[in-house]
């Protein structure tokens, strides 16, 4: 079979419900006690569950039977407005206006309004290669800015690996800004090797401390540390030094070529890999944190800037302008080797 199955909001009951099937594909339509509506797809190598009316995210994956996911806090997706009210999810699109962590001068909501956005439409393309699940809102403001994001994820036959897609099209008059991480929340792997095609001394350590950070002494010793060179940050052994989370920077990555690709490799050869353009996506970021709720290995989040919020975007001139009726696309694949 192959066509578009458009999705509707009355189709999601509490009991999962199989809509197709083939000899590679089940997909699933249920619906968590909290409402979110989910889809789960499987193919012969894993699982993926969408909230494909909440900003399209990715609340699971697993691949050959390993989660993928940070350890979290929460057992369902809440039905909520800002990610931070339900951080418990594989992956989020994180901006459009607005990206990361508010500084001083902001007003807009951690990582921006695009991750737990309403949707407008949801529904599943299916071919020979694979199944895509698509989605659009529009957002608009009276005397604001008006756009259009479609957001969609892929899973292929037979792989074990998914595709992330974002597209924005400014649909007002005048120039907006854009923002855009592809925000994967990738599981943490003890004594697992972090390494890129990129220089491993192309990632910087964050000296700012946004205000969901506390500092506690040990973490700036640490951080004192990593910035002198003494230690560095390529393996994840000392798991009480994360708490706080570790964030470090990687800018321009152009410079290193057309693609690049990140890799977070087990002790047992099990392997977690992100694949991107730099001409879409020019700016990393890897996350790190441990402690008893939250356990996360992200070893990198591509981004068209650094995740410090709107104006620090705007004084670093990493900002894109797009034009009235110009779009742009970004690309992510991510997942197991």
């Amino acid at each position: 079979m192959s066509g578009i199955i458009e999705l509707q909001r009355g189709f999601f009951k509490e009991n999962k419900k199989v809509i197709y099937r083939d000899d590679e594909f089940t997909v699933s339509l249920f619906r968590y006690p909290s409402g979110v509506e989910a889809i789960e797809l499987t193919n012969s190598r894993g699982v993926m569950v969408v909230l494909p009316y909440m900003g399209q995210i990715i609340w699971d994956l697993a691949f050959d039977g390993i989660d993928l996911k940070m350890k979290n806090m929460f057992s369902q997706p809440k039905n909520v407005r800002e990610i931070v009210d339900t951080y418990g999810c594989f992956s989020f699109h994180s901006g459009l206006i607005a990206n990361g962590c508010p500084g001083p001068e902001d007003d807009h909501e951690l990582h921006g309004e695009m991750a737990c956005a309403e949707m407008d439409r949801a529904w599943l393309e299916i071919n020979h290669q694979g199944i895509k699940v698509g989605g659009e809102t529009e957002y608009v403001k009276g005397f604001g800015h008006h756009y259009l994001a479609s957001p969609s994820v892929k899973m292929g036959r037979g792989e074990s690996f998914i595709e992330i897609g974002m597209t924005v099209k400014n649909l007002s008059c005048g120039e907006m800004p854009l923002q855009y991480m592809c925000h994967t929340n990738y599981a943490y792997v003890e004594n697992g090797v972090m390494k890129q095609s990129i220089p491993d001394d192309a990632f910087v350590l964050r000296e700012s401390i946004p205000a969901h950070v506390k500092p506690t002494e040990q973490w700036l010793g640490y951080n004192k540390k990593l910035l002198s060179g003494e230690e560095t940050l390529n393996v994840l052994n000392q798991p009480d030094m994360y708490d706080p989370e570790i964030v470090f920077f990687a800018d321009r990555l152009d410079q290193y070529g057309e693609e690049v690709e990140f890799e977070m490799q087990s002790p047992d050869g099990t392997a977690f890999f992100t694949r991107f353009s730099t001409a879409e996506l020019n700016y990393a970021t890897r996350w790190l944190l441990y402690n008893s709720d939250q356990q996360v290995g992200a070893f990198v989040l591509p981004a068209t800037c650094r995740p410090e919020g709107f104006k620090a975007a705007e004084k670093a001139g990493t900002q894109i302008k797009l034009g009235a009726g110009e779009e742009r696309s970004f690309t992510v694949v991510t997942g197991k080797k």
